[in-house]
């Protein structure tokens, strides 16, 4: 098989596709996002406990906590959605590796 053949072009284009795993950012930001609205979440319980009028404050951060959470659901369901597309696209990319024979070791071997 020439270097010509357009299952050559496919695979360098899933290889370029492949080479930046979108998913693992939305995850990082996911976790980031979910740590940082625990953290928020409870600033605002101490605030709800320790207020001895209406606590405006407690309030402001307890929307910012829930503001992150939603945030970082949204990251992961992204993420999510990102990975199955990546899992397809390795999947397709091994069986054009086994279509042309790049890891078939008797491909190598002289005659």
């Amino acid at each position: 098989m020439s270097k010509l053949d357009p299952s050559w072009e496919e695979f360098e284009h899933l290889q370029k596709q492949l080479e930046s795993r979108q998913s693992i950012l939305h995850f990082a930001k996911a976790g980031v996002a979910l740590l940082l609205s625990l953290i928020i979440a409870g600033a605002a319980a101490k605030l709800f406990w320790d207020s001895v009028r209406f606590p405006i404050l407690g309030v402001l951060t307890s929307v910012l906590s829930m503001s992150l959470a939603i945030y970082a659901l949204r990251r992961f369901l992204s993420g999510k959605r990102f990975l199955r597309r990546e899992l397809e696209q390795f999947e397709s990319l091994k069986a054009l590796r086994r279509r042309l024979r790049i890891d078939d070791p008797s491909v190598n071997l002289p005659g």
